[in-house]
């Protein structure tokens, strides 16, 4: 079991499914080659990032089979199998990978069953953790795809036992309760930081419910100047834009987790050091006003 004096457990514990896990967690994405495709330039790197991720007391990876594809699955398993109990592993189905590299909807119902066929046999389990259904969307934003019909499908495999608990990425608020008349689901996985808080009201009411929230893209949708506002907090905090975007998703709402990614030992430690750092009223509020002039240019 994971030591209670980890760094990762600064920031407290959400329910995921069945499960409490700390609310600094690891995304295994960067652990692919470049553009998230082929195999790491360095493995044994990668392999060490993910043990120093538990060591620092980290419960929940995020993963998918269409990183590299298949390959930060292989390195999870290399790295950490057998698993601890209480390590949580959340992946992801909905795209493949061609050879070009592209993302690809596979939204049909064999594509789905293979993938999720695929996670358990990459990642060496019976059943697997957490999966979500990845709506592809226009870039990081959601669509309005109906969600009934590939979580339907999801939802049978999780009655036969290949999926203990069900979520959704990249999904709006009419998308969760229309899935929600199908399966319970467990987590939301969307594009959200301190400069893009489209989510906001969502978050909070999916806290009400007790549902976690990942965000995605912590320092993604930035504009130089509200980049150079959270560098400027940072640097009174001595602390990295990175850590103060980290910690500020911490403070927003006690749902959120959140999975910052690399392929560094060095910096998996600062991300992970984030979840101890204490964010002064006017650090808040200078954060709260990157937000605040984003919804007024949108």
């Amino acid at each position: 079991m994971t030591s209670m004096t980890t760094p990762a457990t600064a920031a407290g514990t959400f329910p995921l499914g069945d499960r409490s896990v700390n609310r600094m967690g690891y995304g295994a994405m960067q652990l692919a080659g470049p553009g998230v495709y082929g195999p790491p330039r360095d493995p044994d790197a990668a392999v060490a990032v993910l043990r120093e991720a538990l060591a620092l007391g980290i419960t929940h990876i995020d993963t998918s089979d269409f990183y590299g594809p298949h390959v930060t699955n292989r390195l999870i398993r290399e790295a950490l199998h057998p698993y601890p109990s209480d390590l949580t592993l959340v992946t992801k189905v909905g795209a493949r990978r061609p050879a070009d590299g592209s993302w690809v909807p596979a939204m049909s119902r064999q594509e789905l069953i293979s993938a999720v066929h695929d996670n358990l046999r990459h990642l060496g389990l019976d059943t697997l953790d957490v999966v979500n259904l990845r709506m592809m969307g226009d870039g990081h934003g959601p669509s309005a795809d109906p969600v009934e019909e590939p979580l339907t499908v999801l939802a049978e495999l999780q009655a036969q036992g290949l999926i203990r608990h069900l979520g959704l990425s990249n999904v709006t608020p009419a998308q969760v309760a229309e899935a929600q008349t199908i399966t319970r689901i467990v987590c939301v996985q969307n594009m959200y930081n301190v400069a893009q808080r489209e989510d906001d009201g969502f978050i909070d009411d999916l806290a009400r419910q007790g549902i976690a929230y990942v965000p995605f893209f912590p320092l993604g949708g930035f504009s130089p100047l509200q980049s150079s506002v959270l560098s400027d907090v940072a640097a009174r905090l001595e602390a990295t834009p990175m850590q103060v975007a980290l910690a500020w998703l911490l403070h927003r709402s006690p749902n959120i987790l959140v999975i910052p990614g690399t392929s560094s030992v060095q910096h998996l430690r600062e991300n992970v050091a984030a979840a101890a750092l204490t964010l002064p009223g006017e650090a808040l509020a200078q954060l709260g006003a990157i937000g605040q002039a984003a919804d007024s240019q949108g």
